[in-house]
């Protein structure tokens, strides 16, 4: 790492710990499809899904759904955002699982499903405490060829909208598209007109058969390097960090340039593995606290976690079978230690 990147973290950890306690969490993506009825995103998976297999096919069970929400919530895992593909899914079906997730954390979440018009947005009100703008680059020339079919006049209406609903708004943007340092100043002004609370800063994932297939994965450094560009001209803002399993030996240096939490880790198929404790043993580097677990599965009734809810008895069968299913893969991880 060079003197001035150093320096610039080292600045960014200050600023942070001015403002915040010595604590990191994992935050949990919940997602209820694999496709997207937009699909042409240059760097995205759900581009790769295949023709044939409509994006409403791709829905997961809603058992699967909430089974997921259950074992977060008793791991002490935060959720960062509920999110699918744009136009899978119809206002009653996400009316219903946005109810039912109330129950089960018991808090209003934050929704990431495009841009949603204002009318849904004050129907969805009840049960989310923002929304988050799948943005990914500011960079006007860069956005139309990365995300030609969405672009982002609709989500800053969506942000306004948000605004006047005292919703609050949050966004991602992802290292390695192609955005450097110069454009810097274009993210500031962008979340200061939107009065963005949270971001989510990745690092590109090339994925197979994406035009980002064989793309540079940028380094911790790049990373860390707009995470505290953000966090000394944001102090406050909730700034999370978006990691991969081939990447956890950098969380640490992420924390320390002033992420709160950790994201995009294979939680569930990959608890209890040398990778998970090694995500945790990061969080101590940094000096942070972990809150919540990725490696020691609670001992509790998992059943009575389903019986409270309102719920149909076959629906609550099919997720106690489905909690039970990670379960499994979870305790088979640990038992290999």
């Amino acid at each position: 790492m060079n003197q001035d990147t150093a320096s610039l973290i080292q600045q960014a950890n200050s600023v942070y710990q001015q403002h915040f306690p010595n604590i990191t969490s994992f935050e949990r993506a919940v997602f209820f499809s694999w496709g997207c009825t937009i699909g042409d995103c240059a760097f995205c998976y759900m581009s790769t899904q295949p023709a044939s297999k409509k994006p409403t096919e791709t829905k997961r069970s809603s058992a699967s759904i909430l089974a997921e929400f259950i074992l977060s919530k008793n791991l002490g895992w935060d959720i960062g955002f509920f999110t699918g593909g744009i136009g899978v899914l119809k206002p009653e079906e996400l009316e219903f699982l946005l109810k039912t997730i109330c129950q089960i954390i018991p808090q209003k979440i934050w929704l990431s499903i495009g841009p949603i018009p204002k009318p849904l947005l004050q129907r969805y009100q009840p049960y989310i405490c923002g929304i988050v703008g799948s943005t990914e680059t500011i960079n006007p020339a860069l956005h139309k060829k990365v995300c030609p079919s969405k672009p982002l006049a609709p989500y800053e209406r969506m942000f306004k909208h948000a605004q006047e609903l005292n919703l609050e708004c949050a966004m991602t943007f992802i290292v390695g598209l192609g955005e450097n340092k110069n454009d810097l100043p274009l993210l500031i002004n962008f979340i200061n007109k939107y009065t963005i609370r949270k971001i989510h800063v990745y690092s590109l994932i090339p994925e197979k058969g994406t035009a980002f297939e064989h793309a540079h994965i940028p380094s911790a450094e790049e990373q860390a390097w707009w995470i505290a560009q953000l966090r000394i001209n944001f102090p406050t803002l909730n700034i999370q960090c978006g990691i991969w399993e081939d990447r956890v030996d950098r969380i640490s240096i992420l924390l320390m340039a002033g992420a709160n939490s950790l994201s995009k880790f294979k939680a569930l198929k990959l608890f209890g593995t040398p990778i998970a404790q090694e995500i945790e043993q990061q969080a101590i580097l940094a000096n942070r606290t972990f809150r919540g677990t990725l490696t020691k599965i609670p001992s509790i009734d998992w059943d009575a976690q389903v019986d409270i809810l309102d719920l149909p008895p076959r629906l609550k069968l099919q997720i106690k079978q489905q909690i039970q299913q990670y379960l499994n893969t979870m305790q088979k991880n640990s038992a290999k230690k």
